[in-house]
């Protein structure tokens, strides 16, 4: 990371950034020089843990805190980033990885499921980065202000792997991948967006995909043999956001070669 232009430690915001993915990727950032704002929506004890780790890896606690940010409402998301907006002075590296993950059966769709997803995983992101847009601008980062959100290869348009009862979030996280090819090229030269795509870097810990046969199964079709890790996932946004100064539009593929087979 190239810090030369600044007269303090980049700023990282980190959506959902309390556990799993989100929590390696706030630690990865803090790792390598960053100050963070952890946002939450239920997990509050785990983004103070998280916190505090983070300041165990040199975080500035004058700087870096936890935000209960609920997505899920655009009234209030909308009310929640002007407000945001306001008190930032400096932004460098927003990370879109907060997401609902919610299998939806056609049988089963309903109005209200399909909008909570889009919510969630495309409209909150969309506004979040608007209003923070101008911020992320003024980053004395190499490359400028950065934004990363987390995709998912098997909802990339006719280049994803569409899965069966998944419509919903396929939808929303469809409309997030478009987000971030629009976005790349609303905010440029100033800020940079790109995506990265899991194919599993954590395992859900509930649900028919929690089960060790659907697992085995799953990666039979992946030409690396094992799932990815949240440090490895983690590893990828960070590159992204601090590394890849010359790299924007773009939604890399963390998923073992999957999207090969």
């Amino acid at each position: 990371m190239t810090t030369s232009q600044h007269t303090h430690r980049p700023l990282a915001l980190i959506t959902g950034g309390a556990r799993r993915v989100g929590r390696a990727t706030t630690l990865a950032l803090a790792r390598s020089g960053c100050d963070v704002i952890i946002t939450f929506d239920r997990s509050a004890a785990d983004a103070e843990r998280t916190l505090s780790d983070a300041l165990a890896l040199g975080a500035d606690p004058r700087r870096s805190r936890t935000l209960h940010l609920p997505l899920g409402s655009p009234d209030a998301i909308e009310s929640d980033a002007r407000v945001l907006a306001s008190t930032l002075e400096i932004l460098d590296v927003l990370v879109h990885n907060a997401s609902t993950y919610i299998p939806t059966p056609l049988r089963d769709l309903t109005a209200h499921a399909a909008l909570a997803a889009f919510h969630v995983n495309a409209l909150a992101p969309a506004i979040l980065s608007a209003h923070l847009a101008p911020i992320l601008a003024r980053s004395g980062l190499a490359g400028g202000g950065a934004i990363v959100a987390m995709c998912d290869i098997h909802a990339l348009g006719e280049h994803g792997l569409p899965r069966r009862n998944h419509l919903a979030y396929a939808m929303s996280k469809g409309a997030l991948a478009e987000m971030v090819r629009s976005l790349a090229r609303e905010l440029a030269p100033r800020v940079r967006v790109n995506g990265v795509a899991p194919g599993v870097a954590a395992w859900p810990e509930d649900g028919a995909e929690a089960d060790p046969a659907l697992q085995a199964a799953y990666l039979e079709r992946v030409p690396l043999a094992r799932a990815g890790t949240p440090d490895e996932c983690a590893q990828t946004v960070r590159w992204l956001a601090l590394d890849a100064t010359y790299i924007t539009g773009q939604i890399l593929r963390f998923d073992g070669g999957r999207s090969m087979m």
